[in-house]
């Protein structure tokens, strides 16, 4: 398959899909390489690519557009996606997934990257999240397993439910802190397998609101921010310090 940016060909880390109609294609953007390894090998090659994403993205919020389009994170995955970036180059309609799923950790530092997705998206492809073209992968958080028998839960809730049903005797509870613990088949089957994955479609009012509060929590004002924190401290319940 050719990039709509056929001169700068494609990003050496993506791995590509085999099918060329973009409506039957998904494209992975994952925290880190381990994790990227792992979804490579457990992906379905004919309609899954993998652009592995190496720490955290440029801070949008304070940088021009001629700062992002210099940094290599970004220039990655407007390449992988076909779209060109800016006023005048962005075509939506170009895009060569129909699919854009954001797969990062279950942890703080994976919803920071996330959050710096969502604001790249909302602030310089709104387009693609209108025509309902961003996801976010659902990972599980633990992994439960009673001699052959293993489930996966995505919250503290769903786990309580299943080990509910178990008698506790020989359980033992994984609790995952990355993508990267999961082996290929694990991720697939988890994460990856339209079968039996949950992926959440971004809504333009979830990016708007993520943009608002990267906005207090990363902008130059430090009154906003102070008040923000003041205001939801109290809803803290995971902290990584």
């Amino acid at each position: 398959r050719k990039s709509a940016f056929e001169s700068n060909g494609l990003p050496g880390k993506l791995a590509d899909c085999s099918i060329r109609d973009p409506r039957h294609c998904e494209i992975y953007l994952v925290e880190g390489d381990s994790a990227g390894g792992s979804a490579k090998q457990g992906r379905d090659r004919r309609f899954q690519a993998i652009l592995p994403l190496k720490g955290k993205i440029l801070n949008v919020e304070k940088a021009r557009l001629e700062k992002i389009l210099a940094n290599d994170e970004i220039c990655t995955i407007v390449t992988a996606l076909g779209t060109g970036i800016g006023t005048d180059e962005f075509a939506p309609e170009k895009v060569r997934y129909h699919k854009i799923i954001i797969m990062t950790d279950a942890d703080v530092d994976g919803a920071h990257i996330r959050t710096l997705l969502l604001t790249f998206f909302f602030r310089y492809m709104r387009e693609l999240i209108e025509l309902g073209r961003i996801y976010i992968a659902q990972p599980p958080l633990y992994r439960i397993q009673k001699g052959k028998e293993e489930y996966y839960a995505y919250d503290d809730d769903e786990r309580d439910e299943i080990l509910s049903k178990l008698d506790r005797k020989g359980v033992t509870i994984q609790r995952y802190k990355g993508l990267g613990e999961m082996n290929p088949e694990q991720l697939w089957k988890t994460t990856m397998d339209p079968e039996r994955r949950t992926i959440r479609q971004v809504t333009l009012e979830e990016a708007f609101e993520a943009d608002r509060i990267f906005s207090t929590l990363m902008g130059d004002k430090v009154e906003p921010r102070r008040q923000f924190i003041e205001q939801n401290a109290k809803y803290v319940r995971n902290l990584d310090i």
